[in-house]
């Protein structure tokens, strides 16, 4: 069968994957005959996971929309005041628990979703597959940099993380997300992504060094790695960005 031509069209952020000639204008494409829209905006660099909204000829579809000669194609990333409720959302509905898995490059932001309260899994030697299996087995949102993993069938809840150093892409999840209301901060160990919890203080004693022990009230233990916390400087700066996520989210 011959191929059909159809013409896209892509909004706000989902340019930032597009090629520089591309951007921001619509751009006519021929697509297989049996070419779907997740196919096709795929292949023109945009994860799946990015996508909130397609309409083909004004009409909102899913992303098993076979395309046909001669249509116009609008897509849109996550909207974050408009109502789209009686169109079609191609992305699955949210999930009910919010966990994450990072790949390799994000080590720092895991560190501080960690820290934030979220349950993030991270392994500087994960492979995509295990990525994914892991993201459909325990209903993560897959978190990378790597737009060729977001793009994997399986994955159904991801983010492309833009910003390049952690506390930044620690506000970009979080705002994009709308996480502020869900931060639970310094429940989890940094290091094992486990709950910690309360420890008697005479517990602490000789596990701590004395300054610490004479100074502080109130501990908490990881019951994996053993470490002992104590809110003190580290705390202090942690307790800071933390406070800093909720200014951000008042102020806009």
């Amino acid at each position: 069968m011959p191929p059909v031509t159809a013409t896209f069209r892509f909004y706000e952020e989902l340019n930032d994957f597009l090629a520089p000639p591309l951007r921001r204008r619509e751009i006519s494409c021929v697509c297989a005959r049996a070419a779907t829209t997740k196919h096709m905006i795929e292949a023109l660099g945009v994860p799946h996971t990015e996508v909130e909204l397609i309409l083909v000829n004004g009409e909102s579809v899913g992303f098993d929309r076979v395309l046909e000669e001669g249509d116009r194609v609008a897509v849109y990333p996550k909207f974050e005041a408009l109502d789209i409720t009686p169109m079609l959302r191609v992305r699955p509905a949210p999930l009910r628990v919010i966990r994450f898995v990072a790949d390799a490059h994000l080590g720092g932001l895991a560190h501080l979703l960690r820290l934030a309260g979220f349950d993030t899994l991270y392994d500087n030697h994960y492979a995509d597959e295990e990525i994914e299996a892991l993201a459909a087995a325990e209903g993560r949102i897959v978190l990378s940099r790597d737009r060729e993993l977001l793009k994997r069938r399986t994955i159904t809840h991801g983010c492309y993380v833009r910003a390049l150093k952690p506390q930044e892409q620690l506000r970009e999840i979080v705002g994009r997300l709308d996480l502020i209301r869900s931060l639970r901060p310094f429940r989890l160990c940094l290091t094992c992504n486990v709950p910690l919890r309360s420890l008697e203080r005479s517990e602490a004693l000789g596990r701590v060094p004395d300054g610490v022990f004479e100074r502080q009230t109130r501990f908490v233990t990881c019951d994996v790695c053993k470490r002992i916390f104590w809110e003190g400087s580290h705390w202090s700066r942690m307790r800071a960005l933390v406070d800093s996520l909720a200014r951000d989210r008042n102020a806009q």
